[in-house]
């Protein structure tokens, strides 16, 4: 696309509607409501029980469902995703087709083989098992058996209407069972997709309790007298909004709603730079006392605007949008958010902007949040390491997002249009990339020219 006739003129066509996460949201807010108001409603009702604010760890598995459930209706019932191509599904095929019940049990022992070893892996890891993540492990341990149950009807179900009956589980199973026809490299793609969800789903389900915990049980009547205080909280709701819409996403990959994971990121650096900043290799590498630490001797924010009501309302306020614009940028893929995975093409909501909206809006948070040039003892030493090293953070997702680019480019033509758009168009994207050629112009046109 070097040619100016190549650039759309207009943006592609997002494969996720604009509703479906704010369907989502509208799902979960109104639980967080519910839940705030339980002891008024329980005490009105004269219901049984303890009549307390529903800020349990059970509550905020309800509060999945709760953003889950409108999101798969609307696209269901309003936008027939069902009914798409890229489901790999022909509905029609149930009145025709002979269902191969041999197939389908192969594709069943490769998901179960697959799903026992993943919790043998879970059991190897030790970090599982202490902290928060014993929670994903009694709610995955909890799940197991019904999983199994409900796999053989969907499995059997599904596979009537499958253009390919022969998906990456299917090879899996050929290959335990020595079926032939497997392929390897449709195996890799299984493991691929899956490692992503296993990793994610546990992580993610690690830490809804906490998110979900302090938006129920804030006192904003209490916190509005403070605009530091308000602020914090506002940004505890948004980091709330990330996690559960984030981790319905991991949950709800399935074909009839147009959320399976189509591909998992096929180089390695994309999951060093991914992985790298999640636990538990970021709990060796980030923070005080790691390797890559910006924070040492920097009270924040607030410590430097104390006193000055109007600056912390104001400096909370940009803190606050930086971090709405982070969750917008998870409850906008609505059922398809996830880290690795190419599930179709978003190029609405704060995509229309820049092609990685969150990180960098999440970049710019810790900058205006920790202040890492301003130190407490006043050390230049230490200003200058705080600002290196946070720079090397930012690093790490500008890595990020051109391994995320590079997967997408290879797999979808309409990412590309996206990119060719969003580099002559984007609010944030174009200017970046303007300024990326005056820096490195081509060597061709730096080279000396040679003489008539």
């Amino acid at each position: 696309m070097n040619t100016r006739e190549s650039i759309p003129m207009t943006r592609p066509k997002s494969d996720v509607s604009a509703a479906v996460g704010l369907v989502g949201l509208a799902g979960l807010f109104a639980w967080v409501l519910f839940a705030r108001a339980y002891p008024a409603i329980a005490t009105s009702l004269d219901l049984p029980g303890p009549r307390e604010v529903m800020s349990g760890p059970h509550a905020a598995l309800v509060g999945l469902l709760a953003a889950a459930l409108p999101m798969a209706l609307w696209s269901v019932v309003v936008e027939k995703v069902h009914r798409r191509r890229s489901t790999g599904l022909d509905w029609s095929l149930g009145r025709t087709r002979q269902p191969d019940r041999a197939d389908t049990l192969i594709k069943l022992i490769g998901l179960w083989a697959t799903w026992a070893i993943i919790a043998a892996l879970y059991c190897l890891c030790r970090w599982y098992w202490s902290g928060n993540y014993l929670f994903s492990m009694r709610v995955l341990g909890y799940a197991a058996i019904p999983l199994m149950v409900l796999s053989v009807p969907y499995v059997f179900w599904i596979d009537r209407y499958m253009v390919n009956p022969r998906d990456h589980a299917w090879h899996f199973g050929a290959l335990l069972v020595r079926k032939a026809g497997w392929q390897a490299d449709e195996v890799k793609a299984h493991w691929r997709s899956w490692i992503i969800k296993a990793f994610f789903t546990a992580f993610m389900i690690s830490i809804i309790p906490f998110a979900f915990r302090n938006v129920v049980e804030a006192d904003f009547g209490l916190l509005a007298q403070r605009p530091e205080q308000l602020a914090l909280m506002m940004i505890e709701a948004m980091f709330m909004v990330d996690v559960m819409i984030g981790t319905v996403g991991y949950i709800v990959t399935m074909r009839p709603l147009d959320a399976q994971i189509r591909s998992g990121n096929p180089f390695l650096a994309g999951w060093v730079a991914a992985l790298i900043c999640y636990p538990p290799i970021v709990w060796g590498i980030l923070g005080e006392g790691k390797a890559i630490n910006y924070e040492l001797g920097t009270p924040g924010w607030i410590f430097w605007l104390e006193g000055n009501d109007l600056a912390l309302a104001a400096w909370g306020a940009l803190l606050v949008v930086l971090t709405a614009f982070y969750a917008w940028a998870t409850f906008a893929f609505g059922l398809r958010f996830s880290n690795l995975t190419y599930r179709g093409v978003l190029t609405n909501g704060p995509y229309r902007f820049t092609r990685h909206p969150a990180y960098v809006s999440k970049n710019l948070f810790w900058w205006c949040a920790t202040l890492p040039f301003l130190v407490q003892d006043g050390s230049w030493v230490e200003t200058i390491r705080n600002c290196f090293f946070l720079l090397v953070v930012n690093a790490i997702y500008f890595w990020r997002a051109k391994t995320e680019e590079a997967h997408l480019l290879r797999e979808d033509a309409k990412y590309r249009e996206y990119h060719a758009y969003m580099a002559q168009h984007g609010l944030l994207t174009a200017p970046l990339v303007r300024l990326k050629r005056l820096v490195w112009k081509p060597r061709a046109a730096l080279a000396p020219q040679p003489a008539e």
